[in-house]
């Protein structure tokens, strides 16, 4: 099994690159959980998806750490990397978004896989959950829900998927932009719409299946002869997913996750996740160090 790790953002919020922040108790990057929790739970390939500038700086790092059975990939996510007789000459400087970070790996993924984000803390239960799910079934997709309320931050607004959920099926995820607590309901300040805090959320810990490159192989295309997206837009993973659920091309399971989340949205939130990394390392979750 996969892991792939989006680590290409900038951290415009956070003000430095977050996935490169030394949060645990030995300086650890908050990456360096998340590749250990699935290798307690049978992964062999870790991937990650950075910058042209990181790649050579993050493989040494990691080979040092890794243990040697296990199959590291770290790939640049570039504007020239586009499905076969499609190019691009443009000025464009940020990547087109997570759906494409994902096909940076179209060459070094074989089977299914579980994509999430770099700069989360995802708890250790997740791992178990997606690897049973992987081995169990050989179909579907899966996205790994947390409980709306429990990933809002302090210190502002957050961006999250609120998920439409019926049985264990995802529906829908819908993409809110700045969702902030207000007394006991969560507000979207941009659209309006209130929340309960008890849906389930979309951090992005997706399973996929190899199916999906050929999506985004599509999408990429048609994406691509739109001067107007070309410039600005992005590609997200989360639209792929949905649009093959509303296709009838994928069936996708809402798992709730029944792990804790946090993350480092703004700077603010890195001393709470040093003290949550140092503290589960104190309960003997972790080794120190963690290698």
């Amino acid at each position: 099994m996969t892991l792939l790790l989006m680590a290409a953002g900038s951290g415009s919020r956070y003000g430095k690159l977050k996935q490169f922040d030394d949060l645990g108790p030995e300086g650890e990057f908050l990456m360096e959980f998340a590749i250990y929790d699935a290798l307690q739970n049978d992964f062999e390939q870790i991937v990650v998806i950075t910058k042209k500038e990181n790649v050579s700086f993050l493989e040494d790092y990691l080979k040092e750490r890794l243990p040697k059975h296990i199959k590291l990939n770290v790939l640049a996510q570039e504007l020239t990397d586009l499905p076969d007789g499609v190019d691009y000459k443009g000025d464009r400087q940020k990547p087109w978004g997570t759906a494409h970070a994902v096909w940076t790996a179209v060459n070094v993924i074989n089977g299914s896989f579980v994509v999430l984000n770099a700069d989360d803390y995802y708890g250790q239960a997740v791992y178990k959950k997606a690897a049973d799910f992987i081995k169990s079934n050989n179909e579907a997709y899966a996205l790994l829900g947390y409980t709306l309320k429990d990933t809002l931050s302090e210190h502002g607004s957050v961006s999250r998927g609120v998920c439409k959920v019926e049985g264990d099926n995802l529906v829908s995820v819908n993409e809110r932009l700045k969702l902030v607590q207000q007394g006991d309901k969560i507000v979207d300040e941009d659209t309006g719409p209130e929340f309960t805090g008890d849906e389930q959320a979309s951090m992005n810990f997706w399973v996929c299946r190899p199916s999906i490159f050929d999506k985004i192989n599509t999408e990429l295309k048609v994406f691509l002869q739109d001067e107007n997206k070309i410039a600005s837009s992005e590609l997200y993973l989360p639209f792929m997913i949905q649009e093959m659920l509303q296709a009838n091309e994928a069936e996708v399971k809402c798992i709730p996750s029944g792990a804790e989340w946090f993350g480092v949205t703004y700077a603010s939130d890195r001393e709470k996740a040093v003290e949550n990394l140092q503290s589960k390392t104190d309960q003997g979750l972790y080794k120190t160090p963690l290698w």
